[in-house]
This record gives C-alpha cells, structure tokens and sequence, in this order.
C-alpha cells in the first residue's frame, strides 16, 4: 500500500531503528516511546487489523512477539512488559497496519497507558534499546 508508514518503512523509503527483521516480519522501535525499549511488531504483508491476518500469519507473529518479549525482559533488564495491539480508530488504532507494541515495563515507573502523549523521544537512547534488545535476541 502506497500510503502506509509502514509499508514505506518496511520497503525502505522511511528509516526505522530495526531490532528484527525475516521475510515475513519487522520489529522496530517506536519513535515516540511510553518507555525505553518501546518496539513494535508488524506483518511485511498490508493488513489493516487483526481480524484481517491470516492465522498462520497470526501464529508466527505471536511467537516472534514471545520471543521478542524475552528479548525486552532479558535485554533491558523490565520488570514487565505491556503487550498492546489496537484495531480502528475507536480502540486509538493509529496507524491502519497492523501492529503490536511491546512496552518495556519496570515497578513503579508511574506509566499508565491512558497518559500515552506521542512526544518524540531521544534518538540515541532509542538507538541504545535497540543494541540491547538485538544482543538479548
């Protein structure tokens, strides 16, 4: 799809701050994170929402997001980990591609998801997470 950020990201036109890459999917961090390490995982193939991805599409990405999961935990030393995935703009679905975060989680950070404000994070300090989730992959 032509005009999706991340279709253009996955075809190279938009830079991203890759941590994994197969033929089939693309994780990459968020560029306005909730926390340090805030990635998110997406189909290389254009599917709006969940109910349009195939199943077998569907199972290979939640066991990358497993795996992924532990990558957050392990590599940046979370306490926890907010998996949240969104489907249309009444559920805050942003972008029409479907996607799932994984937000690094740690005790008493005084994150609540309902405060979620897109400000920019810090490149560097994104570009550091993703060197520490790639090790623990």
């Amino acid at each position: 799809m032509t005009d999706c950020i991340f279709c253009k990201i996955i075809a190279g036109e938009i830079p991203a701050i890759k941590v994994y890459e197969d033929d089939r999917f693309l994780a990459f961090m968020d560029i306005n994170p909730l926390s340090r390490g805030h990635c998110l995982l997406i189909p290389k193939g254009h599917y709006v929402n969940l109910v349009e991805m195939p199943d077998e599409l569907l199972q290979g990405l939640i066991a990358l997001s497993k795996r992924l999961g532990r990558a957050v935990m392990t590599g940046l030393k979370a306490d926890g980990l907010s998996v949240l995935q969104a489907n249309g703009k009444a559920a805050c679905q942003i972008i029409p591609h479907y996607h799932m975060h994984l937000i690094p989680r740690w005790d008493n950070d005084g994150l609540a998801l309902s405060d979620w404000e897109l400000v920019p994070g810090d490149q560097a300090v994104i570009a550091q997470a993703a060197e520490d989730l790639k090790k623990a992959l």
